[in-house]
């Protein structure tokens, strides 16, 4: 298909997801879904089940089961009645269905089997294996879909190491292009922070504060942040607070391990962060720590904090915030040593100046993914 770039398009955005939650993939969606609407195009959400309803043309075609993969809780769709599938597909002409990958064949895969042939079939690919499993199942689900896969115009993949599996698991040949994020909102939340203590400097003696946020579950690093700042107390005399921003099944565990290391009286959970509240609590951070420790594609959180951190973002050793990180590899972490990481912290938390200095290249790194960016180039590809 080849189309006019001017001309307004009618995209559909199919996850096999619930748009309910705001994990990786429906931060991508939602954010991708905004910037091609304020474009002027036609933008149609088709979803299993979801419950919001601030989203116009929302389409749930499949009830949904949370089951964990690949470290995270995601929905997986039930089978997708064909009915409603065949009735909307005939009732809206698109131009393009963006499938985001990898896809169930029992919602997604009904939806590319039932699309017409002047349709243009595009993906994105998200997932890096964090565990065998993943990888066999990914790999199971390529053979299945290897001839529907040849229906596909393109397929994106979010970071060079997410395209490096898609090749391995689907043979594909992917372009890599990385996840869309709105980094002005985290840039402003930025400059907002940086006004407000010129001018109310912080008082002396104000502990550094170290932020994490992410889910609370094994992959993410909470744990092992706990227990480089439980060696960091051993080696600063610089004070410092602990803030932990999520929810998961760690909950428990974590606040049983802070109260055993005797860091009850300087860590604070505060739960669930709403999507307008992120960017306000990443812009008053000192450091904002984010050390997965494997399975991730990409790394959109990092990016939020790179944008919005007044001071240095630390972020796990893996392939997919590696990428998000270059250039800034020299904070970048192995999160299961302990040692090397209290070594880490220890340095910024002692150091206003160093973690001041990491600040402009961060937000410069993070404009590399802004949504502008980043949604011009998939638009290059639906119009190819």
């Amino acid at each position: 298909m080849t189309q006019d770039s001017t001309k307004s398009l009618t995209i559909g955005l199919v996850i096999d997801d619930s748009l309910d939650s705001t994990d990786g993939v429906q931060q991508h969606v939602l954010t991708l879904g905004r910037w091609l609407t304020g474009k002027g195009h036609t933008v149609h959400y088709l979803t299993s089940t979801t419950k919001r309803t601030d989203l116009p043309r929302m389409h749930s075609l499949a009830k949904n089961l949370r089951l964990k993969f690949n470290g995270n809780r995601l929905g997986i769709p039930l089978p997708a009645p064909t009915g409603p599938i065949k009735e909307l597909l005939d009732t809206v002409d698109f131009d393009v269905l963006h499938i985001h990958m990898p896809y169930s064949p029992l919602m997604a895969g009904r939806v590319i089997a039932h699309a017409k042939p002047s349709t243009a079939i595009v993906g994105t690919f998200h997932i890096l294996p964090w565990s065998w499993l993943t990888r066999v199942g990914t790999k199971a689900l390529g053979w299945v879909q290897r001839k529907q896969l040849r229906r596909f115009k393109q397929v994106i993949a979010v970071s060079s190491p997410a395209a490096s599996f898609a090749r391995e698991a689907l043979k594909v040949a992917p372009v890599v292009i990385g996840n869309p994020v709105r980094v002005l909102g985290y840039e402003n939340a930025h400059r907002a922070e940086m006004a407000r203590l010129a001018a109310q400097p912080a008082a002396a003696g104000a502990p550094v504060k170290i932020f994490f946020l992410g889910r609370l579950v094994e992959r993410k690093g909470a744990r092992e942040l706990l227990a480089a700042c439980r060696r960091l107390v051993d080696i600063t005399d610089t004070p410092f607070e602990i803030v932990i921003g999520g929810k998961g099944p760690l909950h428990d565990d974590l606040l049983s391990y802070v109260a055993s290391a005797g860091l009850d009286k300087i860590t604070s959970f505060i739960g669930y962060v709403a999507e307008d509240d992120k960017a306000e609590l990443l812009a008053g951070a000192d450091i904002v720590a984010l050390p997965s420790t494997g399975g991730e594609s990409f790394g959109i959180s990092v990016v939020e904090a790179l944008a919005a951190c007044r001071g240095v973002v630390i972020a796990g050793d893996n392939p997919g915030y590696r990428t998000v990180m270059e250039g800034l590899e020299r904070n970048l972490v192995d999160a299961t040593d302990t040692e090397a990481f209290a070594q880490m912290l220890k340095r910024y938390v002692e150091s206003k100046e160093l973690r001041s200095a990491e600040s402009e290249a961060q937000i410069k790194q993070a404009k590399s993914f802004d949504v502008d960016y980043i949604g011009h180039r998939v638009l290059d590809i639906y119009t190819a």
